[in-house]
Formats: structure tokens, C-alpha cells, sequence
């Protein structure tokens, strides 16, 4: 059984870890003792760590159960829209002197906001990892990195409807967290490294589309989405994965 390193146990790590959990040994970093302890009782091995965006007067030591694992997964935000350069390289300083010396299947999981807001189709191509600070420093650092950009976070409670939206005509960017724990496990058995995927649901309605839908609202009206759409098709076509939720209109089923 391979054992499995996941850097931040927020709402994303959880499910990722439940997801996984049946197949592979867990251990997960919290930044409080109450979470450490809700996440040691469910056979996680939790330990207390975060990665402020200022030098610490003493840096942090290797986490120990780094030695004996076999994959890292890291889910905290480095990129710059949080921070501005200077703290985000503090940020990752700090990280990068908690993982040490890692040589194991390691994935990142950065964001589709690294594209800017225009109203077109984009691949990976049109923002190589070379331009964004925070995959750059982590994929120079370790060559080995698997570089995932998530679509916007859905599933269980997370619902478009439940968010005040603009441009309801233009298209979402959504993923199925079941989706990203589908794809991670699939790079896994491949023991697939060094690659920079979009991940996103591949159809794209509008934000109108998606709420109607979660409202139980009929929605007949054809119209153009605009607004841009990021595509996972490098993606499906390398790694010939099947999304388990290709369209953001039934999430919520």
C-alpha cells in the first residue's frame, strides 16, 4: 500500500483523503489542534503545520513522515493573486524546507485563474508554468511535480446557486471534486510525472444554466455563452480519463 502525504486537510484535502483512503496510507498536515485531532480519528495521521508569508526565525524542520512517503499532495494556494511575490516566496521557502529533499510522485494543486479573463478557449500552452511564480519555483525545485489547475470547486455543499454571481451568460470553469480525486488516482497507477494539466468539467454552460438547473427551474432559452472557457482536453487525451461529472448542470444529482 503505497502511503500518501496531503499538505493542507482543507475542503478539498478532506475529500481527496476520503476518497483515497480505502487504497492508499494517509498522512495530513492542520493548523489546529482541534482539526488534529477530528483527522487522527478518522485514521489520518494529522500533524500541525502552516506556511506563513514571512520568514520564520526558525525554519521549519523536514516533516518526519515525509521519508516513507510515496506520494505528496499539496492542496495550500501559492499563487500570487493571494500575496503579493515577495510574500509568496516566503510562503514557499517555508514549504519547501517542511518537504525537503522529496523524490516521490508529487502533485500541486494550482488554480485556472492563472488565465487571464478573456473571452476565448484556453489550453495550457497559453500560460506556460514558466510565467506563474508559485508553479515555477515548485517545478524548479522539483522537476518530478505534477502541476493540476483546478477548475472552481464543486460538489456536497457547494453550489453556484448559493453564491451572488456576475455575467450569468457567461460560461463556468467547474470541476466535481470526485473528479479531481478520479484524475490524481489515475496519475497514481500511471506513476505519472513532470505534467501540467487543466482540470475542468468538460462542458461549459453559463452560470444562468447551472443555477436554473440546481433551482429545478426549466431552462429552454438557447443563447450564447461567452465569458472564457479553460480546456481539459490535454488532459482526457493523455491520461484517457473518463470525468465521472463532465457537466456542471447535474453536480448537484
Amino acid at each position: 500500500m503505497k502511503n500518501i502525504g496531503i499538505i493542507g486537510y482543507g475542503w478539498l484535502g478532506e475529500r481527496i483523503a476520503s476518497s483515497l483512503s480505502g487504497k492508499y496510507s494517509i498522512s495530513a498536515t492542520t493548523t489546529t489542534d482541534k482539526k488534529r485531532d477530528d483527522i487522527n480519528s478518522k485514521g489520518i495521521h494529522a500533524v500541525l503545520a502552516s506556511f506563513p508569508d514571512y520568514q520564520l526565525t526558525e525554519p521549519y524542520s523536514r516533516w518526519s513522515e515525509i521519508k516513507d512517503m510515496d506520494v505528496l499532495i499539496i492542496t495550500i494556494p501559492v499563487s500570487e493573486k493571494s500575496c503579493c511575490v515577495s510574500s509568496l516566496y516566503n510562503r514557499i521557502q517555508n514549504l519547501l524546507a517542511f518537504i525537503g529533499d522529496f523524490k516521490g510522485q508529487m502533485f500541486l494543486m494550482s488554480s485556472t485563474g492563472v488565465y487571464p479573463d478573456l473571452p476565448k478557449e484556453f489550453t495550457e500552452e497559453d500560460m506556460p508554468l514558466e510565467k506563474v511564480s508559485g508553479e515555477r519555483m515548485l517545478r524548479n525545485k522539483y522537476p518530478q511535480l505534477n502541476i493540476l489547475r483546478l477548475g472552481g470547486l464543486m460538489g456536497d455543499n457547494r453550489l453556484l446557486k448559493n453564491y451572488n454571481v456576475s455575467n450569468p451568460d457567461h460560461a463556468v470553469n467547474h470541476i466535481h471534486y470526485i473528479d479531481i480525486s478520479g484524475i490524481i488516482s489515475e496519475m497514481i497507477e500511471q506513476n505519472t510525472e513532470s505534467k501540467l494539466y487543466n482540470v475542468t468539467a468538460p462542458i461549459h454552460p453559463a452560470k444562468s444554466q447551472v443555477i436554473n438547473a440546481q433551482k429545478n427551474i426549466p431552462d429552454d432559452e438557447e443563447f450564447e455563452v461567452k465569458g472564457k472557457k479553460v480546456m481539459s482536453s490535454k488532459l482526457v487525451s493523455e491520461l484517457d480519463y473518463t470525468f465521472q461529472y463532465p457537466d456542471p448542470k447535474t453536480f448537484h444529482l
